[in-house]
């Protein structure tokens, strides 16, 4: 498998994490980062793309609370590959930027998006799928995503509705759907032309630029401004003071929501099936699923403490470090604990914590998030 010097992996680390309150980020950054195995996730992300790309065609999109860490944890990648956003405005800006600076760089650069936080079973299979979307990607102005053949009714994930076949493996999609509710969950679910939206996207950086002058035209002004002061003394204060006019939205609503529009033969959209064992480490509901798949623990309780005692309890998550946790009779919980918080939901209602982090945020009561 040889390295493609047109392609550009763009990881994307840390944003606000509200799947995971009451963490703080530095908490998250500090204990969140090394969520499988002894490397940390960045790390992990970086070593599996590592032969289709050198260590100077990557780049890093963070906040301030990570970027310290990841620089010491990627000490081949230079600092100047690894930004830190100046406020979080979410993946269409983070991905845009990246689309504006490779632009510069390499006028037929083709980006692969990925977040940080993915567990891949099979790293052949993955690397694989995503050589034959660079090929789709390099080949006009099409648009790849990874898709996700989904074994439940999950509504914490986007969902891509697939259509006519394209070339070898990939479908051409119809139209993207943002996080259903249970009932429509189940109904894509049984349909059987659904995939979850994996969040792995791969474009050219002249197409997504392209995209977002038409979807996202503000927004792409700036980024074109701070992309054009990179690499000059301008840059650091330009990035600051332009990059918190950019619209807070996703890549999926920006983008790729008013691109299916157009129509299943004229959107561009395609979706490569992703059998490669994939698991998003995005939520206290997925890092349950990953835990108990590695080690099947007794009644698939994990349960971070200082020590333990269960009786007629199942399927539980609970984080509280230091303390002594006793679970009697509950089931499918997911509890966690810091010293100024405390979370009680379950498995099934866990992505409902970014509305948590929501109404902290209207009553202003940031110390929390």
């Amino acid at each position: 498998m040889a390295k493609n010097s047109n392609f550009y992996p763009v990881i994307l680390a840390g944003g606000r994490g509200t799947r995971f309150w009451p963490l703080s980020r530095k908490k998250r950054a500090k204990q969140l980062l090394a969520l499988d195995g002894k490397q940390t996730m960045i790390q992990q992300t970086v070593n599996r793309l590592l032969p289709l790309a050198s260590t100077k065609q990557f780049w890093i999109v963070t906040n301030d609370d990570l970027r310290p860490a990841i620089v010491r944890q990627l000490p081949k990648l230079s600092g100047a590959q690894i930004l830190a956003e100046p406020l979080g405005r979410n993946t269409a800006p983070a991905i845009g930027l990246a689309a504006f600076l490779l632009l510069h760089e390499n006028p037929d650069a083709v980006i692969g998006m990925f977040p940080s936080d993915h567990v891949i079973a099979d790293e052949d299979n993955y690397l694989s799928a995503i050589e034959r979307g660079i090929e789709i990607a390099a080949a006009g102005d099409n648009i790849v995503v990874l898709g996700v053949r989904p074994n439940r009714a999950e509504t914490g994930y986007g969902y891509i509705e697939v259509g006519e076949l394209f070339r070898g493996d990939a479908l051409r999609v119809r139209r993207f759907t943002e996080k259903p509710n249970a009932e429509k969950a189940a109904t894509f679910v049984a349909a059987g032309n659904y995939f979850w939206n994996s969040g792995m996207f791969l474009w050219s950086a002249q197409t997504l630029a392209d995209a977002l002058r038409e979807h996202l035209s503000n927004t792409a002004t700036l980024l074109e401004e701070i992309a054009a002061a990179f690499g000059t003394k301008k840059f650091s204060s330009t990035f600051r003071r332009l990059y918190p006019k950019c619209e807070n939205i996703s890549i999926d609503y920006a983008v790729l929501e008013p691109r299916s529009a157009k129509g299943e033969m004229a959107s561009r959209l395609f979706c490569l099936p992703a059998d490669f064992g994939w698991n998003d480490l995005g939520s206290w509901t997925a890092l349950h699923e990953h835990h108990t798949a590695r080690s099947t623990p007794a009644e698939g309780n994990i349960i971070n403490s200082a020590g333990v005692f269960t009786l007629n309890a199942q399927g539980n998550y609970v984080h509280a470090p230091g303390k002594f946790v006793a679970a009697v009779g509950v089931s499918d919980l997911v509890v966690v604990e810091t010293e100024d918080a405390l979370l009680i939901t379950t498995r099934q209602h866990a992505q409902d914590v970014g509305k948590v982090v929501k109404h902290l945020d209207e009553k202003k009561l940031h110390r929390l998030t």
